[in-house]
């Protein structure tokens, strides 16, 4: 049954995808025209960005054109965006090439369907609001340290090393490296440089042509006119499938589920946040506004689907989707006719992609991983407060040296103990007697003032104020209260009128308060509760005790309560 107050109506609007809201504005061949032509660019900037990211993470290319093709598709059918676009990223690699390492494709499936479901719970549960809280240092931080790792995977290629397996870890990774390093390849180190340079070039002298695509068919044409002696997709792994994706639902050890798991919470987690991130900077770009929580359910719809089509996690790609708005697209249809166009070019050039050297390949993924480094942010996180910088040296090193995983959480719990901590020094415990502006000037004279005022209470009273959040990290500022006087009072106020939340442990200290004043003889008068802390208060059943404690509903009242306590009025 339906709590009060829900919606359903508005609840189900969350999760309609945009391309339902673009047919029912209405589609004109201007639009079609439009996204044709913006599909096609992204297409191809997505045809070798998909054959490396696969390659990168440890399986066959065709994996990441069928991600490519079956995702993206999935991404702008259902998505909450209007010019997402959907498909392999960088940022998975790390975390896929481990499990498949570890747990074989087959494991890989697994994770990426578990992954698929919980984006789908996330969303339904609309949690996609959530993600925006992610702090800024963890995400440079993983980023930073994912781009390392990208890099670090990408030396045996663009060095042409004569070695087997590369070792997922990194230090086990680069001292094998160090092992194979005489067996370095002339050619393959001539051809990532020259990819570099026509992608380095053409950004900076033509932008707007796909560096990635030249580059790839200038390193292949010089290896195969020249028989260049550097090892290319065909001798690694043979023929690439000129077929549409099958349908697919290879062996899955769901006996290891529990182990997979927290692998799949990573991959979910990196899929929601880059998806939202990726749709933000896209609503930055048209001036539209994305669906969030409609947006996880989309993605987790793609890696479900990418995973029973044999493909890698997917999720919103923040450069195609830029690609995208930039040449011309305005709908969903440009990403559906982007995946379109990918399925073309592997049943057309599949025979012909065999050739293309892994070398560049590489130098296409040496460039994302740059992209991905963010240096100029990484720089200015280095400048922010201490807490900050642990947080993004933390998430980096862990990322780098550990495992995603481990640096997500720690990062994230890092991130929220700086928070917490920063949060409980905001809170001051203070004289509680207003102050003049014109009052306020250096300490002594602000003490000399705060003394003069507290002349002015009747005898026997005593005023502090709380001004900041009461919670668990900064309740026991009130422990050490009543040590502050030389002799104990018979009133003492407590303002709470800055105080705009309270939580258990925040009411637990009040409780405290009130029993040491209790056994001090003294009545606690509590004034200016805000709604949520009387509320709280209130179900937490602290409540008015004659002669001990007693709550007013502002400072004049308390003093007027306070003075007929005492029985001396103030005078003059």
């Amino acid at each position: 049954m339906a709590s009060p107050g829900f919606d359903r109506r508005q609840y189900l609007r969350m999760f309609e995808p945009k391309l339902l809201t673009v047919l029912r504005e209405g589609y004109r061949l201007q639009d079609l025209r439009a996204d044709a032509l913006a599909g096609l660019t992204v297409a191809i900037v997505a045809l070798p960005l998909a054959m490396a990211l696969a390659i990168a993470s440890g399986t066959t290319p065709e994996k990441g054109l069928y991600t490519a093709i079956v995702a993206g598709f999935l991404i702008s059918a259902f998505g909450g965006s209007r010019v997402q676009i959907g498909g392999p990223t960088a940022a998975f690699i790390p975390v896929v090439f481990v499990v498949i390492q570890k747990f074989g494709f087959g494991g890989l499936i697994l994770c990426t369907l578990l992954a698929g479901l919980i984006l789908i719970a996330a969303g339904l549960l609309r949690l996609g609001t959530l993600m925006k809280y992610m702090p800024q240092p963890v995400i440079t931080g993983f980023t930073a340290g994912i781009a390392v790792s990208i890099f670090s995977s990408q030396v045996k290629d663009m060095l042409g090393l004569r070695m087997g397996d590369v070792p997922a870890e990194f230090l086990p990774r680069w001292a094998a490296y160090g092992q194979h390093i005489a067996s370095t390849q002339p050619a393959a180190v001539v051809l990532t440089v020259m990819g570099l340079a026509v992608i380095v070039g053409l950004r900076k002298w033509k932008p707007g042509w796909p560096g990635f695509l030249i580059a790839l068919l200038v390193c292949t044409l010089v290896a195969t006119a020249f028989a260049l002696p550097a090892e290319t997709i065909g001798t690694r792994f043979g023929a690439l499938p000129s077929a549409l994706p099958t349908f697919d639902f290879p062996r899955i050890p769901f006996e290891r589920t529990w182990e997979l798991l927290p692998s799949s919470l990573t991959i979910a987690f990196l899929a929601g946040v880059e998806s939202l991130l990726s749709a933000v900077v896209a609503d930055g770009m048209t001036g539209g506004r994305h669906r969030s929580n409609g947006e996880l359910v989309a993605q987790g719809l793609a890696n479900v689907g990418s995973a029973l089509f044999g493909g890698l996690p997917a999720t919103g790609a923040i450069a195609r989707t830029a690609t995208n708005i930039r040449s011309g697209g305005r709908t969903p249809v440009a990403g559906i006719l982007h995946s379109a166009y990918l399925l073309l070019f592997m049943l057309l050039l599949a025979p012909l992609m065999r050739y293309v050297p892994l070398a560049a390949l590489a130098a296409v993924l040496l460039v994302v991983a740059w992209n991905m480094s963010e240096v100029e942010n990484f720089r200015n996180t280095m400048s922010a407060p201490k807490g900050d910088r642990l947080v993004l040296l933390l998430t980096f090193f862990l990322t780098v040296f550990l495992d995603l995983t481990v640096a997500i959480q720690a990062g994230i719990v890092v991130a929220a103990f700086v928070f917490m901590f920063r949060m409980a020094e905001a809170v001051e415990v203070s004289s509680g007697m207003p102050m003049p502006d014109d009052e306020i000037g250096d300490d002594d004279h602000a003490r000399g003032a705060d003394l003069d005022q507290r002349a002015m209470l009747p005898k026997g009273v005593e005023v502090y104020q709380i001004s900041g959040p009461l919670f668990f990290g900064a309740a026991n500022r009130l422990d050490n209260l009543l040590d502050q006087f030389l002799q104990p009072p018979k009133v003492f106020i407590l303002r709470m009128r800055l105080v705009p939340v309270i939580d258990a442990s925040g009411v637990h200290a009040l409780k405290q308060l009130a029993h040491r004043c209790h056994r001090k003889g003294i009545v606690l008068i509590i004034s200016g509760l805000q709604e949520q802390p009387n509320r709280v208060i209130a179900r937490m059943r602290l409540e008015e005790e004659p002669a001990e404690l007693h709550f007013t509903s502002n400072f004049e009242r308390a003093l007027r309560l306070a003075e007929s306590i005492v029985h001396e009025p103030t005078t003059g």
